[in-house]
């Protein structure tokens, strides 16, 4: 499972003492040579650390020496920086595993495109918008999106789409080719903000530059969005969880409030995953034994991967999970070891498909105190479930199937969440459900 890099740029600047972060910059400008050379150097990190790690020596059946070679000389003919990030990108997608790709150098800018779009059931939906963005006045929610930049969107492919667009390539602009809930169909250009910040930034502790506080007010914001949200009525507790990202002691106290209830909804949606070991603390706590969540296939061979049970502090009452296209890795996992062990229901859409076991592996490049700080996820572990079977690229079909139209996401509807707290009891129409739980976004 992909496990979030939340304070990554902070334990690198104080392990190896750098003092400046030299981030991306203009990208789209000629490439320098001292560019070119740290973009091959990027490369050549990332193949050996492919070659030594990736859990299938075979690669599945790629070639990956005839490749680096291919995408080395395509990084030496890059007429941009942007050019030779997107060719580094390009040779890790060629294994089409969710959990294998580059992580480019910071930029000195952020970008924000003001709309969010899921797959919801088979199509692609525009689903939040930023308020006061050039997307609200252009695009709603509930809009279906037939193409972007001319490309159709998939379930299959739109990982790759996103990670493009957010981490790679971000795009001046989007334009759409949308079908509103009334059937209209038309064409809209959308414009994304960009916020310039410095090229430089000075991360020694005690500078008299703010850059080093500016970066933990940006983790403590993304840690917000991350904070556990509940909501208890009557003998049903409802759980919003958005990552796999807690402490043990946090799990604990989440599950001691859930005790107090005949029935819990755990709301998995748009869960990208995260940490084995809260997985593993997750599903303890809902069994009154130990219980193997999967079998891990590295290149050293198989081993189990166990849920210790929690004994007398697990929840024992009716369990429901939330699921959707967005609900990833760990998230998938405990959807799925419910399902597998009988012990709940689980309710909502066809989950994504992403499940791995991934490490991060950070590099920098650079000279005295300007270094350039980048990275690679590389999958070590395949993980097969208790029925001989895995999820990578075919996800957890919910025993409950429930997908909200595109009429109900343009009224902020939530029928999904509705019939979950039907099933545990407990009574909210679809659109009293689609309150609970309000979508944040993150500060520009």
């Amino acid at each position: 499972m992909k496990q979030l890099a939340l304070g990554f740029l902070l334990v690198i600047s104080a392990v190896l003492g750098i003092g400046l972060f030299l981030d991306a910059g203009a990208q789209e400008q000629t490439i320098e040579s001292r560019q070119r050379e740290q973009a091959e150097m990027m490369l050549s990190n990332i193949h050996d650390a492919l070659k030594k790690n990736y859990y299938d020596p075979a690669f599945h059946g790629l070639d990956v020496d005839a490749r680096y070679k291919v995408y080395m000389d395509r990084v030496k003919k890059a007429e941009t920086l942007a050019d030779a990030y997107r060719t580094v990108a390009a040779y890790l997608t060629g294994l089409d595993d969710s959990h294998t790709f580059f992580s480019p150098p910071r930029r000195s800018y952020a970008f924000d495109y003001g709309y969010r779009m899921q797959i919801v059931g088979q199509a692609c939906y525009i689903t939040e918008v930023r308020p006061g963005s050039d997307a609200a006045e252009k695009i709603h929610p509930g809009d279906q999106v037939i193409s972007l930049d001319g490309y159709g969107v998939a379930r299959k492919d739109i990982w790759q789409l996103q990670y493009y667009l957010n981490q790679i390539a971000p795009s001046p602009s989007t334009e759409f080719s949308v079908r509103a809930p009334s059937g209209e169909v038309r064409k809209v250009q959308v414009l994304t903000k960009y916020i310039q910040g410095k090229r430089l930034k000075d991360l020694l502790f005690g500078s008299t530059d703010n850059d080093f506080w500016n970066l933990i007010l940006e983790e403590e914001r993304q840690r917000r969005l991350l904070r556990q949200r509940f909501v208890e009525q009557d003998d049903v507790m409802l759980w919003k969880m958005p990552a796999f990202t807690l402490e043990d002691s946090e799990v604990d106290h989440m599950i001691h409030i859930a005790r107090k209830h005949k029935a819990l909804i755990l709301d998995l949606r748009d869960n990208p995953g995260g940490y084995v070991s809260t997985l593993e603390r997750m599903v303890g706590s809902f069994f009154d034994h130990d219980v193997k969540v999967a079998t891990e296939v590295t290149r050293k061979g198989e081993k189990p991967r166990m849920a210790k049970s929690r004994g007398k502090d697990i929840f024992t009452g009716n369990l429901i999970v939330l699921v959707d296209s967005g609900s990833a890795s760990a998230a998938e996992l405990f959807a799925r070891t419910i399902q597998l062990e009988h012990r709940g229901t689980v309710v909502g859409d066809r989950s994504s498909g992403s499940v791995m076991e991934a490490r991060f592996y950070p590099f920098e490049s650079g000279r005295d105190f300007v270094v350039v700080v980048y990275g690679a996820s590389i999958t070590y572990a395949d993980l097969i479930m208790a029925d001989g079977k895995n999820l990578e690229k075919v996800g957890v079909t919910p025993d409950v199937a429930v997908v909200p139209s595109a009429t109900q996401l343009a009224a902020g509807e939530d029928p999904a969440l509705a019939r979950a707290a039907e099933l545990a009891g407990a009574k909210f129409d679809p659109a009293a459900a689609g309150k609970l739980f309000p979508f944040e976004w993150a500060p520009l």
